[in-house]
């Protein structure tokens, strides 16, 4: 690429950055909707063990891979422990450490770390992390962990083996707990193309994306894959590429809307209905119907001198209950206002609202996916 390439290049960026501070408010950016593809955080995880406890470490009788630990830290340190030795240790845990490598982060960077016991070390509050190799998926360290501990969990338990315990003291953090040791890969640009993953795939949004990019670098610069992607064509050079992307992140455009969708929670009874929502022409009828069994023993006296049996006769008594059922009446293309007006009016309660979308579904009068989780 040419120096006057370069230089029209940099002021296109420029003129389009003084652009995008007059665009609507309503439209959203191209980085809230989408993430480069390659731009990801890394898991790390990494094994180790925390001292330092005051008698709430692993009881070592029942966890021996904690002591195995510790006698092959003691030997890089040039301490053997004699064979057969029993030890009882209170103040040690072993844990498993897990963290997150944030994409571009560099060597020197820190990074928290989350702390997880392995064996039944009943709190790891008060606990320092010895040094701990935190690995990637290709098994190569990118990043070393040590730290005292933050746990927010209590446990407290008496000598008659009451016990209080509040939240999870068997899990600690340590912020900024991880020095990063090596860059994670990122494949940015490398062959000239950069793509956009949409987060929720749709393709009207994939083409909006893709029609915005184009009218503010120039025709053919983008070009939707799929629902998904959006495939663009980037500088080459790194320097270029940060401003080119920084530009292309904050474009804006109006989102494709989302589907006609209900979803129910039957967990918590929340009901989300989407406002694409409709319904075709229907009648439905809800109540409730209570039915009472009662069964008792009644004792049959047989009359004075008539020689008879006193008896034991088992009585029942039923007795229903019909609340008084109220009738919803749906008119072709009704929306979501009136569905929830209607349900309102005769104060149904969110359990009978689902009950008369199901209903409405197992009918084809629904005119949306119903999720229930």
């Amino acid at each position: 690429m040419g120096l006057d390439r370069m230089q029209q290049l940099a002021g296109l960026i420029l003129a389009l950055a003084m652009v995008l501070t007059w665009e609507g408010a309503s439209a959203e950016r191209i980085k809230d909707v989408a993430s480069v593809a390659g731009v990801r955080p890394n898991q790390l995880v990494g094994y180790g063990l925390v001292v330092g406890l005051d008698g709430t470490g692993d009881r070592t009788t029942q966890v021996p891979f904690t002591v195995q630990s510790l006698d092959s830290m003691l030997r890089q340190f040039g301490i053997t422990i004699p064979p057969g030795t029993n030890l009882q240790l209170k103040n040690v845990a072993a844990v498993a450490v897990h963290a997150e490598l944030p994409p571009f982060a560099k060597p020197g960077q820190r990074i928290d770390v989350t702390v997880s016991s392995l064996g039944n070390a009943k709190s790891l509050r008060g606990g320092t992390l010895l040094m701990t190799p935190l690995r990637g998926i290709d098994g190569k360290v990118y990043a070393v962990a040590q730290g005292d501990l933050v746990v927010g969990g209590l446990g407290v338990e008496g000598a008659d083996g009451s016990r209080v315990t509040v939240n999870v003291p068997s899990v600690g953090r340590i912020p900024n707990g991880a020095l990063v040791e090596r860059p994670a890969p990122t494949t940015l640009a490398s062959d000239g193309t950069v793509i956009f993953n949409l987060h929720r795939p749709d393709f009207t949004t994939a083409r909006r994306v893709a029609d915005a990019i184009n009218d503010a670098i120039g025709p053919g610069t983008a070009r939707a894959l799929d629902a998904v992607s959006v495939q663009v064509h980037a500088p080459r050079d790194p320097g270029q590429q940060v401003a080119f992307l920084s530009v292309l992140e904050n474009l804006t455009l109006e989102p494709g809307e989302a589907p006609a969708r209900v979803v129910v929670s039957s967990r918590t009874g929340t009901v989300v209905i989407g406002s694409h929502v409709r319904v075709t022409a229907a009648a439905v009828s809800h109540g409730n119907l209570t039915v009472t069994i009662t069964e008792r023993t009644r004792v049959s006296q047989p009359a004075p001198f008539s020689q008879g049996e006193t008896a034991r006769v088992p009585e029942s008594s039923i007795q229903v209950e019909e609340e008084k059922a109220h009738m919803f009446l749906f008119p072709e293309g009704v929306t979501l206002a009136q569905i929830v007006e209607a349900v309102n009016r005769v104060g149904a309660a969110p359990g009978d609202l689902v009950a008369i979308l199901e209903a409405l579904r197992e009918a084809g009068a629904l005119r949306a996916e119903l999720v229930v989780l």
